[in-house]
């Protein structure tokens, strides 16, 4: 097991593991309402989708938030279904234009991102842009509407210019290599109206799932109304009886730092050209960020009734040249959640299938990886260099940094 920091030198992925714990609550609902969940290996797991990880690492009111250093970058990203009307012909209709104008204007805008659903709110795909592309959007389209006061001129020049080669997103890119946002150079973008516009993820993120089979629970309640009253003649029921599914779980996360790719997508510069002299401060940052994300913010719902707030138990950040691997795999056989024959409290025993997995992988292939953690003491994994959350951050942060 390799854990000395300096041969890390150059990483080009670094790969975030983490176990966080987290009792009574629903965290990722399926489209019943019940707990997402995932069938692997001996037993059935409750599971977080990456798409809630993702959105809750991006949008949180926190110190490290991504949302936050986006706007601090002037690269803020917006995913909507009606961002044409809102941030592009929106702005608009309180100037002189006539309204039949814009609305021939919105329409050719409308059916170049949105195709065949653009008349139909509901059936488009919500859209990633970028600050900086909104707003060159709304200003071809007040352009249009300046030079074409009519509206059946007004819509034929958009439809002209839309249809040319440097209607593109993608040429904003040479004024402005995050013009379409941090989060779409962080978690990619798909734009199939305009392919050229889209980018290539360099985060990956798994499904986190729980080490052991799944513990669920029906919660039964009702709305008690607090204005009845038997001696008035009111019954005893309930205002209201409902129910809801709460899981509890020790969770395996994994997250995979392409790092040339997040160099070249955040500088510009060719992926194969990421160890050149480039600036990779805004790079070390998000890694510095992501880490903390990671292991401080909760994906959760039904916050009022359950308050599913935690933190991750163990951080184990990896740093190397060769392809990324999981270590779900050490929980491949469902972890359980009650040992009689051991005086091993779970998280020992999940400490102790993950540090036996990993020894094997190092056995077999030779493993290079720089390892760093910060873990608690009952999930530290012996042999390997543990600090704070901070200190974590930092050396990863620094690997990016100064290669």
């Amino acid at each position: 097991m390799t854990t000395d920091p300096a041969s890390a030198v150059l990483p080009k992925f670094l790969q975030i593991h983490f176990l966080a714990a987290y009792p009574g609550a629903l965290l990722n609902r399926d489209d019943a309402g019940l707990a997402k969940r995932l069938p692997f290996g001996s037993a059935v797991r409750t599971r977080v989708s990456s798409q809630c990880l993702k959105r809750h690492w991006r949008v949180t009111d926190d110190r490290h938030g991504l949302r936050e250093l986006a706007k601090k970058e002037g690269v803020e990203g917006v995913r909507s279904k009606i961002a044409i009307e809102r941030e592009v012909t929106g702005p608009l209709r309180d100037r002189t234009f006539a309204k039949e104008a814009v609305d021939a204007v919105e329409h050719a805008f409308l059916t170049k991102f949105y195709g065949k659903n653009a008349k139909d709110k509901q059936q488009r795909q919500a859209l990633l842009f970028g600050r900086p592309e909104l707003t060159w959007m709304r200003q071809q389209a007040e352009r249009l509407l300046s030079e074409n006061p009519d509206a059946k001129a007004a819509g034929a020049a958009a439809e002209a210019w839309l249809k040319e080669e440097k209607a593109n997103l993608n040429q904003l890119r040479d004024q402005n290599v995050l013009a379409a946002s941090l989060e779409a150079a962080l978690f990619g973008r798909m734009v199939t109206s305009d392919t050229r516009a889209n980018r290539d993820a360099a985060i990956h993120v798994a499904h986190a799932f729980t080490v052991h089979a799944e513990q669920a629970e029906l919660d039964y309640f009702t709305v008690v109304d607090d204005l009845r009253d038997r001696e008035q003649g009111d019954d005893a029921g309930a205002a209201g009886v409902f129910d809801t599914e709460l899981t509890s779980g020790l969770y395996y996360g994994y997250v995979v730092v392409d790092v040339p790719l997040l160099v070249s997508n955040l500088t510009g510069c060719d992926r194969r050209d990421w160890r050149g002299e480039h600036d990779r401060a805004l790079a070390a940052q998000v890694v510095e960020h992501l880490i903390h994300l990671v292991a401080e913010v909760s994906p959760g719902a039904k916050l009022g009734s359950t308050a599913p707030y935690g933190r991750a138990e163990l951080m184990l950040v990896e740093a190397g040249d060769r392809q990324p691997r999981t270590l779900a795999n050490a929980f491949r056989e469902a972890v359980p959640t009650l040992d009689r024959d051991s005086n091993r409290s779970l998280a020992q025993r999940t400490a102790r299938a993950l540090t036996d997995h990993l020894a094997e992988m190092d056995r077999v292939y030779d493993t290079g990886e720089a390892r760093f953690q910060a873990a608690v003491a009952e999930l530290r994994i012996d042999g390997i260099p543990d600090g704070s959350l901070r200190e974590l951050a930092a050396w990863a942060g620094d690997l990016v940094r100064h290669p």
